[in-house]
């Protein structure tokens, strides 16, 4: 009987890191929230140290003005101000938040970061400081997968 149960608990554990070296190979953290966003939007993740910083608030104010071409582009807004995190406007738990930040590889205190991710999981355009929306959605625009192909 002590055998069988050293058998499973040993089978088990192997599935174990299987599947967590998996997972790693195939986009991490399983708290990542973009990983269950593949294949249906393209996130657009805005980090800054403060809803204060000026071109975090234009960025904000250029969302609200093409609120239409977002949708029709098949976006979906990640903001993370400081250590707080929201997709499409609802809070996310500290560890998505840390995993979302961990996945790109950004850090909230060095200033305002832009990144557009691709219904492939894959970072499109990653920008420092301010940004004008309208290159994010021409860069859209020029994709495969909006044209009907694969980006």
């Amino acid at each position: 009987m002590k055998h069988w149960l050293m058998a499973g608990a040993l089978l088990a554990g192997t599935l174990f890191v299987l599947g967590a070296q998996a997972q790693a190979q195939e986009g991490g953290n399983p708290a990542n929230p973009l990983i269950t966003d593949k294949g249906r939007f393209r996130p657009l993740i805005v980090v800054t140290p403060s809803a204060q910083e000026p071109a975090y608030r234009h960025l904000r104010q250029q969302l609200d003005e093409t609120q239409a071409q977002f949708e029709q582009r098949e976006m979906l807004l990640y903001t993370v101000e400081g250590s707080e995190g929201t997709r499409h406007g609802q809070p996310m738990t500290r560890y998505e938040t840390a995993a979302l930040l961990d996945a790109l590889d950004v850090d909230p205190s060095q200033g305002v970061t832009t990144i557009l991710v691709g219904k492939d999981g894959g970072k499109k355009v990653q920008q420092r400081g301010g940004v004008e929306l309208q290159q994010i959605y021409d860069t859209i625009d020029r994709m495969p997968m909006r044209q009907g192909g694969d980006g």
